[in-house]
């Protein structure tokens, strides 16, 4: 499984499926093969659901984003 984070807080924000994880490696921008943390706003929401994200990741990452503009999550295996 893997853990998301709040890369401010460090707060855990929940986990995603192995699936998740490479949809989200495959739509977002990495600077480098160790990056694991990504940029979220809601128009990176909606590019990610009109590209057949799961309903469930996508939930994830709006609750994450409450009323903020825009964030960053890190990722882990655990």
């Amino acid at each position: 499984m893997i853990q998301l984070r709040d890369k401010e807080t460090g707060s855990l924000l929940g986990s995603i499926t192995e699936e998740d994880l490479q949809f989200l490696i495959d739509q977002l921008v990495e600077e480098s093969k160790e990056d694991k943390d990504y940029y979220v706003n809601r128009a990176t929401i909606d590019m990610l659901k009109k590209r057949g994200g799961d309903d469930t990741l996508l939930e994830l990452l709006t609750r994450a984003l409450g009323d903020r503009e825009e964030m960053e999550v890190e990722w882990k295996r655990t």
